[in-house]
């Protein structure tokens, strides 16, 4: 793991802000993405090497990874005929 950074959250308006601190290299008004994990923490990337982080997952899953396959996918059978003239949403 590299370098450990401390940041401060602070109120913002009727928000919360995260300070980051300088040395991570982000300039000011850059677009960054924020993703939530189940556990509770977070990743952060800018916004313009979103294609590179999603390229970097490929091949990441474990070897188990779907090894019980999807589960239940089953659909249950549609009605075109009733469904004629319904615009999609």
């Amino acid at each position: 793991m590299g370098n450990e950074y401390r940041a401060k959250v602070f109120k913002s308006g009727n928000s919360v802000a995260l300070r980051l601190p300088k040395q991570l290299g982000f300039a000011e008004g850059e677009d960054v993405v924020i993703a939530p994990h189940a556990d509770g923490s977070f990743s952060l990337w800018r916004e313009r090497e979103s294609a590179q982080v999603l390229m970097s997952l490929y091949g990441s899953m474990s070897e188990g990874f779907m090894a019980e396959g999807r589960g239940d996918t089953g659909q249950d059978a549609r009605d075109w005929a009733h469904d004629r003239g319904v615009a999609a949403a």
